[in-house]
């Protein structure tokens, strides 16, 4: 009865053990744990929701409207923004009257409502993503910290799991 003990005590063991190099490695090359903070993303995302980004999908590249979780160095640790990439490496980035337009091409934001963007026009070097907010009179994105480097971008498309009644991708 005692070797018996010991057995399922040592395989629990290895059972936990292997069960969190699993997780490690998951959250480390797969997909990252994220909350949405503040409404920098409304009505795309809401404050509080959530869920996880994944970091795999960055790998297959980065779309233009992709959502992404950006990693910027804040004054006491590095912070977490969720946001919206508008231009892509080498494009020029035009607003004007609240238009965007991408290398002189008008290009409509069907995930906007009733915000206003200030007008603008930046050229996006080679590793460069213009990325901002939904919510653009509050949100704090290229045009506070400038363009973002492909590598500050840690993941895309964000899957929402709590609250239930947001679960799922938003888009």
């Amino acid at each position: 009865m005692e070797v018996m003990k010991k057995g399922v005590f040592k395989d629990l063991f290895w059972f936990f053990v292997k069960a969190l190099i699993l997780v490690a490695i998951l959250i480390n090359f797969v997909f990252i744990p994220c909350v949405v903070n503040g409404s920098s993303m409304h009505p795309t995302y809401e404050e509080g929701e959530y869920g996880y980004s994944f970091i795999i999908t960055k790998m297959l590249g980065i779309g233009r409207f992709d959502t992404v979780v950006i990693k910027v160095e804040s004054s006491s640790k590095d912070k977490l923004l969720v946001k919206r990439v508008i231009g892509l490496p080498g494009d020029e980035v035009e607003y004007k009257d609240n238009k965007l337009y991408i290398n002189g091409q008008y290009m409509e934001e069907p995930f906007l409502s009733d915000v206003t963007t200030s007008d603008l026009k930046i050229k996006l070097a080679d590793n460069e993503y213009y990325c901002l907010g939904d919510n653009r009179n509050v949100s704090r994105d290229s045009r506070f910290y400038g363009p973002f480097e492909g590598s500050q971008i840690v993941s895309t498309h964000l899957f929402v799991l709590f609250p239930f009644d947001s679960f799922g991708f938003n888009k």
